[in-house]
């Protein structure tokens, strides 16, 4: 897995520019979005409460623009506004919310490892 591996899920021009090119900032951010999407994935639930699902969208929106995965910050809006729906919009937007952190994920999966196979050769 290599940086010609991304989908473009995520903008890491945007995060490097975060950043101020900080190689470890980066690293740290990028592994803290990974433990807090678990996270917020769980609370993410369309059975459960309206509320908790609006909080999680919401939160994993904020941490997504951070890292610069707009599409799935896009998503999470659509999951927080559409919170206060049926059970079966929920899952849907659940559902796509799902997808685009996948993409996200594994877009940041080949940037981590294009980073570590950049810092053995140094």
């Amino acid at each position: 897995m290599a940086r010609r591996d991304l989908t473009g899920a995520v903008d890491f021009g945007h995060l490097e520019s975060f950043a101020a090119g900080d190689g470890a900032l980066i690293d740290e951010v990028l592994a803290l979005f990974r433990e807090q999407t678990v996270i917020w994935m769980r609370l993410l639930d369309p059975a459960g409460d309206p509320g908790a699902y609006r909080d999680a969208a919401h939160t994993l929106k904020g941490a997504s623009l951070g890292v610069g995965a707009f599409d799935l910050a896009k998503a999470c809006g659509e999951a927080e506004t559409g919170a206060a729906q049926d059970t079966i919009h929920r899952t849907v937007m659940a559902g796509r919310v799902q997808n685009a952190l996948d993409a996200a994920l594994s877009d940041i999966a080949a940037y981590a490892h294009e980073r570590m196979l950049n810092s053995l050769k140094g």
